[in-house]
């Protein structure tokens, strides 16, 4: 079964940073696009960064494309996200997700996703 492990998720103070890690079994990591995606109390999901298969193509989000960086370890079947300059704003659920369509930015799993939490 596919399964999605998050961790490195908790309370940082505005402008500081996250390195969020995502532990990737059940599938054949390396052949799937991967992302990250967030939810903030009462709103929608929000679908940040995504990395190719093999690493070699990423997706941000704009609003948030010059304060993350994502990457990947095929050997390790891990998937990472570095967050700085946090703002409040920021504060959310964190989710890895497997992509199941690049150009539509749609997911098929997640996993049960990190806290982040921004204080001012």
């Amino acid at each position: 079964e596919v399964q999605l492990v998050e961790s490195g998720g908790g309370m940082v103070q505005a402008g500081g940073s996250v390195r969020l890690s995502c532990a990737a079994s059940g599938f054949d990591f390396p052949e799937y696009d991967m992302a990250w995606v967030r939810q903030a109390p009462g709103k929608g999901p929000e679908y940040i960064s995504a990395i190719s298969a093999h690493g070699g193509t990423t997706y941000y989000k704009p609003s948030v494309g010059g304060r993350v960086t994502i990457s990947r370890d095929n050997t390790k079947n891990t998937l990472v996200l570095l967050m700085n300059k946090l703002k409040p704003e920021d504060t959310a659920l964190y989710y890895c997700a497997r992509v199941s369509s690049w150009r539509l930015k749609t997911t098929d799993y997640w996993g049960q996703g990190t806290q982040v939490t921004v204080s001012s």
